[in-house]
């Protein structure tokens, strides 16, 4: 959260760890009492900043415009972004699974050069699986992941659409974890609660080693 970059940032240096923020504002100053600027989150060395989480979108009414001019403006001032799209469980029941995300990706990438892809990371989260212990099968989240990828490569090229990193995000944890990144085109985890609970978010990093 903004109130402890700061301290994680002390914590951080000198080690591989990049430190993201969780949101920031669309624009860069003015009058917009509350809100964080990019220029604030570059000045504590932040390196990445999450846009379109579904909290933001649902709850507080984030559209894909306003994403969008996020996305611009961290992408301007060199900052790495997270891009979250994905359903809920009424327009997943609807068989609006890709056309969701599709409408996501296209809207919050619209401008976007391929020479800033690069910076930009997708994460798929599916609301109806954050933080309710549910989580997609390996098989419908690489559905999904595959069908992004197809879609980025219709947006830029496959070159593109191949060296994106696409994440998954949605209730991941240790028992889950290894069969969800055993997946071809998921290629890491956005971890939300799992990672409140330090010895739950190490095994999740060393899924594919023995933690001592």
């Amino acid at each position: 959260s903004f109130v402890c970059l700061p301290s994680v940032a002390e914590k951080l240096k000198g080690s591989d760890v990049m430190l993201a923020a969780q949101n920031m504002a669309s624009v860069e100053s003015g009058a917009h009492t509350g809100e964080t600027s990019v220029l604030m989150l570059k000045t504590l060395g932040v390196r990445y900043v999450i846009l379109g989480h579904s909290e933001r979108r649902h709850i507080y009414g984030e559209t894909n415009t306003l994403i969008n001019e996020k996305v611009k403006l961290a992408l301007e001032h060199d900052l790495g972004v997270i891009l979250c799209i994905g359903e809920t469980l009424e327009e997943r029941e609807n068989g609006e699974i890709e056309s969701i995300c599709f409408e996501q990706i296209e809207a919050g990438l619209s401008g976007i050069r391929s020479s800033l892809m690069s910076n930009v990371v997708i994460a798929y989260e599916p609301v109806w699986a954050i933080g309710t212990g549910k989580t997609a099968s390996p098989g419908d989240a690489e559905a999904v992941h595959k069908a992004c990828r197809g879609k980025l490569a219709g947006l830029y090229s496959t070159d593109v659409a191949d060296s994106t990193v696409i994440q998954y995000g949605g209730s991941v944890k240790p028992e889950n974890v290894a069969e969800l990144m055993a997946q071809e085109n998921i290629d890491g985890a956005l971890v939300g609660g799992a990672s409140l609970e330090a010895n739950s978010f190490a095994r999740i990093l060393t899924f594919n080693t023995k933690v001592s």
